[in-house]
């Protein structure tokens, strides 16, 4: 599958929104069930930027506070992160299935040593029916990270659109292997 990735400058930091978009190969369902934020998910085994994800506070069925941590990446240029949001997830009558997130502080989640606080801007996730094709989903991604710490913007310009870029291609991968 490919994956088209853009970006501007946010509105709510000093970086920048990405979007990516992309059709993969499998239903809906079968894409939410791999990216749907929830403990025990599957989101963990196959994106290499989600190192362990948990629920601090289920408010509810659809809105609960998470605690999201990430590897170190780019030759450990980036030390692990934590991220604490509100995520929310809806599913629309068309079929669509959404994930949205953005920072929160939470009493239960202060920081953790070794891992630097970083912050999501409003961001989400859409799998989208494509019409008449049962097994394809329109993926359309936003992420506004503020990675937190000393980066350099261009480490941090240079890591989202390739991070996103495997983000799709590793979550081709997975919805493959559920069928396998």
């Amino acid at each position: 599958s490919e994956v088209a990735v853009s970006w501007r400058p946010s509105a709510e930091f000093a970086g920048n929104l990405y979007r990516g978009e992309g059709i993969l190969p499998a239903s809906p369902r079968d894409v939410w069930e791999c990216i749907k934020p929830v403990a025990g998910g599957l989101r963990t085994k196959w994106d290499q930027n989600v190192k362990d994800f948990e629920v601090i506070e289920a408010i509810n069925d659809t809105v609960s506070v998470c605690r999201t941590t990430t590897p170190s990446a780019c030759m450990r240029i980036i030390s692990p992160r934590e991220f604490v949001d509100v995520v929310v997830m809806k599913q629309y009558e068309d079929g669509t299935m959404l994930s949205a997130a953005t920072n929160v502080e939470h009493p239960l989640c202060p920081p953790q040593p070794n891992f630097v606080r970083g912050f999501n801007y409003p961001c989400g996730c859409f799998c989208i029916p494509v019409p008449g094709e049962p097994d394809r989903t329109q993926l359309l991604t936003f992420f506004q990270t503020d990675l937190g710490g000393y980066l350099p913007q261009t480490v941090v310009d240079s890591f989202f659109p390739s991070s996103i870029s495997g983000f799709y291609s590793n979550l081709t991968k997975a919805v493959k292997g559920l069928k396998a």
